[in-house]
């Protein structure tokens, strides 16, 4: 089964609020910027975390398999196990 998070800077962010990931490192050029060289992965609600460049390939990787699931029909690809949650 595959995991619907992803670990990115410490925190456990669910994939499917993954709206895209850099392909550049952040720069904005100001001094006191703790996020340079890192690569921004915006969240839904105006939102974004920083990875490193280790976390980000294993972001990409979690969405490619994430994305496969619901290409195969299981919803992401969470097994099935029949229980309903109403």
């Amino acid at each position: 089964m595959v995991s619907i998070f992803a670990l990115i800077d410490d925190k456990h962010v669910p994939l499917y609020r993954i709206i895209w990931v850099a392909d550049v490192p952040h720069f904005c050029g100001n001094d006191d910027c703790s996020y340079e060289g890192d690569y921004e992965v915006r969240l839904e609600g105006d939102e974004s975390v920083f990875a490193s460049r280790v976390e980000r390939d294993k972001t990409l990787k979690a969405l490619e398999q994430y994305a496969e699931g619901f290409d195969r029909g299981s919803g992401g690809g969470a097994e099935p196990d029949g229980q309903d949650f109403e």
